[in-house]
């Protein structure tokens, strides 16, 4: 028996990184697995029974709202959502233009409002579901050159709060994930210097892998093992932000 047998988990950002990593174990736990990523499927779960793949660009309301409602409609629920999608761009505050303030707000921030909105109500008529947001430590902990992705996260952090209190009452649990820095795609698009720097402030000594980060997810997704977890933003951040 798997933690999720029986569940219907949508993620998001899920061809790569931690969406894959949560992907992957969601699916061994038992769960029927709806993928969302803005491009074609890149992950080898896409061709597996009791998973489906959608195309859905998150900071699109329109396409966001129709993969919920069809998700919704083949599967008869959604259990769990987990909004992994995310993108990261080094850039000083004194550079910055508001297009890359624009596109970074809108994919970190606005993605996870809407993937929410639109599947909020369907665990609302259900009674019962799951709200798993991901954030990041620079949301807690602030970062340089990175004014944009920080602001974005906190604001991740900010809206769980408030979504987690809103929908407690209709049986509707959401927390928050603020990784530290995670072997990724996104870090690799960043220099070498900031990887060495922050390595080497960690009290752990290393970045996290997303097999390190997966199991959180699993957590707050599961029952009875997330029932009392609300409006928590938990940490696997190699002991960079300490609370």
């Amino acid at each position: 028996m798997g933690k999720l047998d029986g569940k219907v988990a949508i993620i998001t950002g899920a061809s790569s990184g931690i969406g894959a990593a949560v992907a992957h174990l969601f699916y061994d736990e038992g769960a029927t697995l709806a993928l969302f990523d803005v491009g074609p499927p890149a992950d080898e779960l896409a061709g597996r029974g009791r998973v489906s793949a959608h195309q859905v660009d998150v900071t699109d309301a329109g396409e966001v709202e129709a993969a919920m409602d069809e998700v919704a409609a083949e599967h008869g629920a959604i259990d769990v959502l987990v909004s992994a999608a995310g993108i990261l761009e080094q850039e000083s505050f004194l550079e910055m233009t508001p297009h890359q303030w624009d596109r970074t707000m809108a994919v970190d921030l606005r993605g996870v409002f809407l993937t929410a909105r639109y599947a909020a109500p369907h665990m609302v008529a259900a009674g019962a579901g799951r709200i798993i947001n991901f954030a990041s430590q620079l949301g807690i902990k602030g970062g340089v050159n990175l004014a944009h992705y920080v602001a974005a996260k906190a604001g991740v952090i900010g809206l769980t709060k408030a979504l987690a209190q809103e929908l407690a009452p209709k049986g509707v649990l959401v927390n928050a994930i603020a990784p530290g820095p995670i072997y990724t795609p996104l870090i690799e698009g960043l220099s070498e210097e900031w990887k060495e720097d922050k390595s080497a402030e960690l009290p752990l000594g290393r970045f996290g892998r997303v097999e390190e980060v997966a199991p959180t997810a699993l957590l707050l997704a599961s029952s009875p093992d997330g029932d009392i977890y609300l409006g928590q933003t938990l940490g696997p951040n190699s002991g960079d932000v300490m609370p």
